[in-house]
């Protein structure tokens, strides 16, 4: 029983020390950021093993304390450049940075690949392309190659408007109908109105207009129509 309750202190506080020092992706971490992950989960892991809770609890939060220091040191722009990397030039003008590459170790397939990625075929067509700290590509294309915008066209759109959802995997979100000031007696007869029940909707959304959007579990027969072909075996 006492493994047990270990076991829960130990989960929970790596949840709560998680929570406690932001919501980065493992993708957007720098150095530091992955740094912090494995000391932070090496020391309350260690009680898993050596039956130190206490010990090993104090430690990690030591080492949160450390880590949130070093954030707020760090948005000092002083101070940013030299804790942090700058990001390293791969493309600049059109023209591959050799030195850029070797700095990273990156070949030159890998760096066709990560344009391929964004969009681009041509490195020419490529202003600047950079590995950032967080070991992401970003890449900005020459003014004549990037997508047409909006205001290239001299045109004026409408406000864009997120569709804000009521029901997801037939449960009822009642603070977004709260926060629509709409009762949920409305969304159910909406609901009954269109024949559907609440337990066998995916996802119910609230549009622009009012009305509501909603997708069932039932999946339409598309059979032999070719423009909902799927690769394998399963198409007869």
């Amino acid at each position: 029983m006492e493994i047990f309750y270990h076991a829960i202190i130990i989960f929970m506080a790596g949840y709560l020390f998680l929570r406690v020092t932001g919501k980065k992706a493992v993708s957007q971490m720098d150095t530091f950021d992955l740094l912090y992950i494995f000391v932070l989960t090496n020391i309350i892991s260690s009680p898993l093993e050596v039956e130190s809770v206490g010990k090993a609890l104090n430690y990690a939060v030591l080492i949160v304390i450390f880590y949130k220091a070093f954030i707020r040191l760090s948005l000092h722009n002083k101070l940013r450049w030299i804790l942090y990397e700058r990001p390293t030039v791969l493309i600049r003008n059109g023209d591959i940075d050799r030195e850029g590459l070797k700095k990273v170790r990156m070949p030159m397939h890998e760096l066709l690949s990560h344009l391929r990625v964004k969009g681009y075929t041509y490195t020419q067509h490529i202003a600047m392309a950079t590995m950032e700290e967080t070991g992401g590509i970003s890449v900005i294309p020459k003014s004549e190659y990037r997508p047409v915008q909006v205001n290239d066209l001299h045109l004026k759109v409408k406000k864009a408007y997120l569709p804000i959802p009521l029901i997801m995997d037939g449960q009822i979100i009642d603070h977004n109908l709260k926060y629509l000031q709409l009762e949920q007696k409305w969304l159910l007869s909406e609901v009954e109105k269109a024949g559907k029940h609440v337990g066998d909707i995916m996802l119910a959304t609230f549009l622009e207009n009012g009305t509501i959007s909603i997708d069932d579990n039932e999946i339409t027969n598309h059979e032999n129509d070719p423009y909902y072909y799927t690769p394998g075996k399963e198409n007869k």
